[in-house]
């Protein structure tokens, strides 16, 4: 469950099938976290062109395991809207669906996708 933005294929089913959002729970480390979390969640809503939203446990430096922190709400185009960092807090943000609907149109990726070249995730997806 930590870990479940690291597999596209979930994002893609979803997309396909007219999500406009995905929530994902993480508890990423001082070592993964700086280099694939912000990555990983932004590179989610671009592929995908929706809003991503994520969950983390704040940074305690006391604990067994510590966590890198940052729960963060990512827009359809990357834009990260908001950010705990590290620190425990809570964010939010509005899920505007005309803005989705432009970048969607700017970007037009769901009517140019070739599955003569390559296969349609999200077909047959519930097997």
């Amino acid at each position: 469950i930590c870990y479940d933005i690291r597999f596209p294929e979930m994002a893609m089913i979803a997309a396909r099938k007219g999500c406009i959002a995905m929530v994902y729970p993480g508890a990423f480390n001082l070592t993964t976290g700086p280099l694939h979390w912000e990555l990983l969640q932004r590179a989610r809503a671009v592929d995908n062109q929706f809003y991503v939203a994520t969950c983390s446990p704040a940074r305690d430096t006391e604990a067994s395991y510590i966590a890198w922190g940052y729960s963060t709400i990512v827009d359809p185009n990357g834009q990260i809207i908001a950010t705990t960092e590290h620190k425990e807090d809570i964010i939010y943000a509005d899920i505007d669906l005309e803005y989705l609907k432009t970048v969607r149109q700017s970007i037009p990726i769901y009517n140019q996708r070739r599955f003569d070249l390559y296969p349609n995730v999200a077909e047959n997806s519930n097997k």
